[in-house]
């Protein structure tokens, strides 16, 4: 054999050992999958990441730009207990449907959780001091109910479009014959308490169609429990993840495909070949597809910029909906000086300036002798406060609580929990709002993807916006969106005309 057939078949051992090579290099990143990169480690993109590894698909990335899991679930120590800043209850529960959140806390975690009492018809005091009369309350209370009622039958006619849609402001001036609505300070603090106080923005701005009858309690029932465990509500993040991603004897998430902290997500370039994810430590990270979980008032910022920019349609979108703000504040007292016991749990404060520190908790029963209070505004309240140092909250809420109390020896709060959601970076406020005239046409186009970049939230869910299910249940499927193109080729979303 001459040197120069020696030499040719020598290379040709080696293009063949490097084709096998290739080709086996080439089945085994088949076999792997797709690389995803999630973006945001709450609820939503912790449920689409379990989702698409149970899928199979498990080359994954998530990308969290706080030094934890959990969004928007989020405990924090206050004088010595843990409370809850962020979501507190688990809403919706003995009704017809198992709201999936609910098993977890109550039956695999056995978080500590209470049923609650939202009565309030002995517990609603004068600006000045003294309680209303409870009949002269009660009457208020089942004019506000009567009133509701029937919005709900006018709910129900309307087309599914919202092109008929009206804010429950509107509809209560139809019904209730008030020219400018709920305008006493008893009848503002019991619609106040009715609708802000779950939808963290007033009836003036909020859908009829799609918040009245709200899905949440008609699909899984109208009781709530309220969530006071040392773990934290969170622990359910947890748990979720800690079914796919790796952790250690103490159940710490230990999986490198987990990155917290200092991995804010500044840029996202999509092509039709893949995606490219840049962080504000100038990190570059790629992929064949990235899910968007931030939440929605993340969104209408410029934190996150889109290379090329999102479409029209998606981008005017992203800006019709609204990112309420719901602000719980705690405080701790050298005792207590409010009624505690059966029907007392709540305690409403009627000013005549409507959602000034009107709704108020008593956490007697979750952490006993705490004397704990918690107090919740919303909206431009919330804003407001954010804006102001804490002493200068906590000299107004004195202000209110020797008001309503003025028989009490009420002694200055020794400590103040003020939560920040608005003014946070990484969230922008709290959770979604339905307004007037968006359908659930526009969730399926806030949830549709595009090109290779996929969105999810709980302001995706096309029914239960604003709420830890929504979260969960919209994680999966945004999920199973991707899977459908990942892994079945499926990949034109089609979004069902408004009218149709």
């Amino acid at each position: 054999m001459s040197s120069s057939t020696s030499s040719a078949l020598v290379l040709a051992a080696a293009v063949l050992l490097a084709a096998l090579t290739v080709a086996q290099h080439g089945s085994l990143a088949a076999a792997a999958g797709p690389r995803v990169i999630i973006v945001g480690a709450g609820m939503s993109g912790i449920s689409a990441a379990k989702t698409l590894s149970e899928a199979g698909i498990t080359d994954l990335l998530i990308l969290e730009a706080t030094d934890r899991i959990g969004g928007r679930m989020h405990k924090k120590n206050f004088s010595g207990i843990n409370v809850e800043i962020g979501a507190n209850w688990v809403e919706g529960v003995n009704g017809g449907k198992m709201n999936p959140i609910w098993p977890i806390v109550n039956e695999t975690l056995k978080l500590r959780n209470f049923l609650t009492d939202f009565s309030v018809a002995t517990n609603i005091y004068k600006e000045d001091g003294g309680l209303y009369d409870e009949a002269y309350v009660q009457k208020i209370i089942d004019r506000a109910d009567a009133v509701e009622s029937k919005g709900e039958k006018l709910s129900a006619s309307l087309p599914a479009s919202g092109s008929d849609d009206i804010s429950i402001l509107a509809m209560q001036r139809l019904y209730d014959h008030q020219p400018n609505g709920p305008a006493t300070p008893v009848d503002m603090v019991v619609d106040y308490f009715k609708y802000d106080f779950e939808g963290a923005e007033p009836p003036r701005v909020t859908s009829l169609q799609t918040t009245v009858p709200n899905p949440t309690f008609t699909d899984f029932g109208e009781d709530e429990y309220f969530v006071a465990d040392h773990l934290g509500y969170e622990t359910v993040v947890h748990y979720l993840a800690g079914q796919y991603l790796k952790t250690d004897s103490s159940g710490k998430i230990v999986d490198p495909r987990l990155l917290l902290n200092k991995v804010v997500v500044t840029e996202i370039s999509y092509s039709s070949s893949g995606v490219s994810v840049r962080t504000e430590d100038k990190s570059v990270y790629k992929a064949d597809y990235v899910m968007v979980s931030t939440s929605l008032g993340v969104l209408q910022t410029d934190l996150i910029h889109f290379k090329p920019k999102l479409p029209t349609w998606k981008i005017l979108v992203i800006y019709q909906f609204d990112m309420a703000v719901y602000t719980k504040i705690f405080l701790k007292f050298p005792k207590r000086f409010w009624p505690v016991g059966k029907g007392k749990e709540f305690f409403l404060y009627a000013s005549t300036r409507r959602g000034y520190y009107a709704a108020w908790q008593q956490l007697e029963k979750q952490y006993p002798g705490a004397n704990a209070l918690l107090v919740t505004v919303t909206d431009e309240e919330s804003r407001r406060i954010e804006q102001q140092s804490d002493n200068q909250t906590k000299a107004e809420i004195m202000e209110v609580l020797r008001k309503m109390f003025p028989g009490e020896d009420v002694p200055d709060a020794t400590d103040i929990l003020v939560p920040r959601w608005w003014s946070d970076r990484f969230y922008k406020g709290t959770y979604a709002n339905w307004p007037v005239g968006v359908s659930r046409y526009e969730v399926d186009q806030l949830r549709a993807p595009v090109g290779r970049v996929y969105f999810t939230g709980e302001h995706t869910s096309d029914k239960y916006t604003g709420y830890v299910h929504g979260a969960y249940l919209a994680g999966i499927d945004s999920a199973e969106i991707l899977i459908n193109c990942a892994q079945k080729k499926m990949c034109k979303y089609l979004v069902k005309g408004k009218y149709d």
